[in-house]
């Protein structure tokens, strides 16, 4: 039986934010997903824009329900907020733009070709809220980009580009026109069907049934159409 090719496969769409705290603990469990049904379907990161434009702002203005919320984000999705974060947070002059990170993810999917953006997203959380590392530099990512073996150089060049940024806003623009509400967003979209499977955190083992559930709803539709 030959293999159905990559762009016949359901996708399944991550709806993300590299400032999301709950995507940072949502991001492992895709990392599985994209491991155990390797072969069924493919996955894509879209950027939401949650801090960009008007939105963008310094952290220390939402710090107080940040701090409030990372005990349950810990508790909830086994991820860990770092001291250096912490200590980003309270300093509180730290700029938020989600843009900048969209960018990186955005370059990436450009120049891997080994479908690796998924993994790539997830560092780049770990570098912010583990780390307290500058998302807005591009110099954060070079260890990032040199480890998937990218040319950073290239990825330098791209990050600058006023035709980078128009994409991700385009992007960002895309993702309101879906009617997310809030981040993360996960959306199976087989044939002309869409499936809403998340809307924020889901432990791997509720995902993951609800996922082959709605693998098998489209298939029998597919069958039947």
């Amino acid at each position: 039986m030959q293999p159905t090719p990559a762009s016949d496969l359901p996708e399944l769409l991550y709806l993300y934010d590299a400032y999301c705290g709950w995507c940072y603990g949502m991001s492992p469990v895709m990392q599985r997903v994209q491991t155990d049904f390797a072969g069924r379907l493919t996955i894509s990161v879209l950027s939401g824009g949650m801090l960009a434009g008007e939105q963008a702002e310094p952290i220390g203005a939402g710090w107080g329900y940040i701090e409030g919320a990372m005990p349950q984000v810990e508790q909830t999705t086994g991820v860990q907020f770092g001291e250096a974060y912490k200590q980003l947070g309270a300093a509180g002059t730290y700029f938020q733009d989600s843009e900048a990170p969209a960018r990186a993810l955005y370059i990436v999917r450009q120049l891997d070709a080994h479908g690796r953006v998924l993994d790539f997203a997830h560092v780049v959380q770990q570098a912010l809220f583990s780390r307290g590392e500058n998302l807005n530099d591009v110099h954060t990512y070079q260890p990032l980009v040199q480890a998937l073996d990218l040319d950073f150089e290239e990825f330098a060049r791209r990050f600058a580009l006023p035709e980078t940024g128009a994409a991700v806003r385009r992007e960002f623009e895309a993702v309101a026109r879906i009617g997310v509400q809030g981040f993360p967003t996960i959306i199976l979209r087989a044939g002309s069907q869409g499936y809403v499977l998340s809307r924020g955190f889901q432990p791997y083992e509720v995902f993951a049934r609800n996922l082959t559930d709605a693998l098998a709803q489209a298939e029998e539709e597919a069958a039947g159409s």
